[in-house]
């Protein structure tokens, strides 16, 4: 009866009102009636179930599958939740300054210690096994987080960590004040080859004025061009692109234009103060994780012609998210908008709504617009930042990524630490042979596994062959790569000795350099930073 009613009174309300207005009286009702019934739903289950319900798991439950069906960038966040939410935005926290990861045996160790913060300060160690926080056991069955969660809290209090520390008998006690913990969005900041280079991590509030000082450090050390490395950068503040980008070009352009469903979703951001240099060459580093804020800062010098890109194409992020109050302390940060870059393309590259609707989400290259830079360059709008000049890079070995994963790089490293209490600038620092077959032994003695791609792929080439009936016929030959393809981890580790000496080279670097001197290690055999060097100097 109720529906029939509402039929009769949306007919009369159509015959008298624009269609526009009719559909949204349409949508107003569904969303009426679906959250009557989730209530509903809920009150029953509340009741009647067998079980006694937690409402908040269960309804958390219902609130992260809602938006899943959205896009992986509208978050709820629990009152519980607003620090990590704050750290997003802030890159502030309150704790001790260091990483934390799990073993194998599941314990919790030290992972890495930030400069300058508590843990490097009172004298933790990378490895150090983590036991007890104040009068709290850190068990096994702990996850990272659970342990994350026990050393975070109000800067200035105090508590004792227990650790355990590889090689000794003992245990060891910490007393540690929390500081008020802001991560540096500068990693790393230097001048090579008479080319200033800055390592730009993230986009947190004042990483402009960052940038600022450390222009105007490296052009008084005699910089005659700025790279801007924004590899790996996956953005942040929208305000703080802005204004990284008025440094190098004039006062009142258009950097970027954000257009929502609602009004108040759509601004303009222009640039608002006088250049710090309209002169020097300007490169920025790119690659598949650069993303939003840092992709309109590459995509806007770019549109303006005002650097050159170097690297990989960025990852295609052109949505942008604004976090709403909710009741009980609580927050949610949602899509409210895309953003528009100087040319008027829209970098971002997966449709959302097309792929809630089964279609197709990301456009063929044929498709995409064209748009045109401030000297007429052509541009591309849906899939991220192509650069001017992009790069070929080789695969990571797969060997590397399970011995950069494992206990035994760790292992080590620590006893490589144990062993030399100084080591050589990074500029000087080796990983000698000697060091390279220690870590080799180390690594075979540890009984080290890891899937070979090779295998796998052969062994999906057999099922296919099989089931096309090819195999009986090509059984011998089979048989033969099988042969070639034997499992040989001495031989793997001496294939790749390059690359596993550069790694060991990080490991041993960020415990005596931190993070700044991992970054100068890096840039020892960057093809993307000399390419760019390269060009600023023409």
């Amino acid at each position: 009866m109720k529906k029939v009613l509402y039929k009769n009174l949306l007919a009369a309300i159509c015959l008298s009102a624009s269609c526009s207005a009719c559909a949204q009286t349409e949508h107003n009702f569904e969303v009426s009636k679906n959250l009557d019934i989730f209530n509903s739903l809920y009150r029953e289950l509340d009741v009647l179930y067998v079980d006694t319900l937690d409402a908040k798991k269960v309804i958390g439950v219902g609130i992260d599958a809602m938006l899943s069906t959205l896009d992986p960038y509208t978050e709820y966040y629990s009152e519980e939740d607003m620090g990590d939410l704050k750290i997003m935005t802030t890159g502030k926290y309150g704790g001790i300054g260091a990483i934390i990861r799990m073993r194998k045996d599941s314990t919790i160790i030290i992972g890495e210690p930030y400069e300058g913060m508590p843990a490097a300060e009172v004298g933790l160690k990378v490895g150090d096994v983590i036991m007890k926080v104040d009068d709290k056991e850190v068990t096994k069955k702990m996850m990272t987080s659970d342990v994350s969660d026990m050393l975070r809290g109000e800067p200035g209090t105090t508590f004792v960590l227990r650790i355990k520390r590889p090689g000794e008998k003992k245990t060891r006690d910490f007393k540690i004040t929390r500081k008020n913990i802001k991560l540096p969005a500068i990693a790393y900041t230097g001048i090579i080859d008479g080319i200033g280079y800055i390592n730009l991590t993230q986009f947190t509030e004042g990483c402009a004025k960052d940038v600022r000082k450390s222009v105007i450090n490296l052009k008084e050390k005699g910089a005659t061009g700025i790279v801007l490395d924004l590899r790996n950068n996956g953005g942040g503040l929208l305000a703080e692109a802005v204004d990284i980008v008025n440094l190098f070009v004039p006062k009142d352009l258009k950097i970027v234009e954000t257009k929502g469903k609602v009004k108040s979703a759509n601004a303009v951001y222009n640039t608002k103060s006088d250049p710090l240099d309209l002169e020097i060459p300007l490169a920025v580093l790119v690659n598949g994780n650069t993303a939003s804020a840092a992709e309109i800062v590459s995509g806007s010098l770019q549109d303006l012609d005002r650097a050159t890109i170097i690297g990989l194409k960025t990852f295609g992020k052109g949505l942008v998210q604004s976090p709403r109050d909710l009741p009980y302390n609580g927050s949610i940060k949602l899509t409210t908008s895309k953003y528009y870059i100087p040319s008027g393309r829209c970098i971002q590259a997966i449709d959302y709504k097309k792929k809630r609707d089964g279609e197709k989400s990301v456009e063929d290259d044929s498709l995409k617009h064209i748009f045109y830079t401030s000297k007429g360059r052509v541009v591309k709008d849906g899939g991220g930042i192509m650069p001017d000049i992009v790069m070929k890079h080789d695969t990571l070995p797969n060997i590397l990524f399970y011995l950069g994963n494992d206990d035994v790089l760790v292992d080590w490293g620590t006893k490589y630490v144990q062993n030399h209490k100084t080591i050589p600038a990074v500029a000087e620092f080796k990983i000698l042979d000697e060091d390279f077959n220690e870590f080799k032994s180390m690594v075979k003695d540890a009984d080290f596994k890891y899937d070979r791609l090779s295998e796998k792929r052969l062994d999906d080439l057999k099922k296919v062959a099989k089931f096309e009936g090819y195999y009986d016929d090509a059984k011998d030959e089979f048989d033969a790569l099988e042969a070639k393809l034997v499992h040989n981890l001495d031989r793997d580790l001496e294939l790749h000795k390059k690359d596993i000496k550069k790694m060991m080279a990080q490991e041993i670097i960020k415990r005596y350099y931190f993070q700044a001197g991992s970054v100068e290690e890096a840039l020892k055999d960057d093809d993307d930073l000399k390419k760019a060097i390269e060009i600023l100097k023409k």
